[in-house]
């Protein structure tokens, strides 16, 4: 890594994101309770989440970052879930270093997850540019914006 970290500006509001300098730059995840290499995509997680709990309701204890789950018996690891009160997965998040464009295959990708955990909502990040669908079903549709948590709760009380 280099001497200095170059954190990249973002398009969310500046967040209280922890950093160290160790065995180069860490990050600090509150949700995993540990130190993180500071890589870009990192930086976008962390900051998103920050954003999604400070701006948008999200509830900490209600959500995981880096989780396993065995697609066509595949581990994969899925960056965010977001649960409701019975553990239930009612969103899910991708993330991109800010460099990476947002492409059909993000959406494939994240798509996959949701064969898997069935939430209602997935959000894709690169820090610059956010997208958010609900899945009914059947088919997925944009929104225009992350809703907030009691809005997603209410959405899934029957689910």
């Amino acid at each position: 890594m280099q001497d200095e970290p170059i954190f990249p500006m973002l398009n969310l509001p500046p967040q209280p994101v922890r950093v160290r300098r160790e065995k180069g730059y860490e990050l600090y995840d509150p949700l995993r309770q540990k130190w993180i290499v500071a890589t870009p995509e990192e930086w976008v997680r962390q900051n998103f989440t920050s954003w999604l709990i400070s701006a948008k309701g999200y509830v900490p204890s209600l959500m995981a970052n880096e989780v396993g789950i065995r697609l066509n018996g595949m581990l994969r690891r899925c960056d965010t879930i977001i649960y409701n009160r019975r553990l239930k997965p009612v969103a899910i998040v991708e993330y991109k270093a800010p460099e990476v464009e947002i492409t059909q295959q993000v959406f494939d990708q994240i798509a996959r997850y949701n064969m898997v955990l069935g939430a209602k909502v997935l959000i894709v990040s690169n820090g610059i540019r956010h997208f958010c669908c609900r899945f009914n079903g059947v088919s997925y549709s944009f929104i225009k914006e992350v809703p907030e948590y009691p809005a997603l709760i209410c959405e899934n009380q029957n689910s």
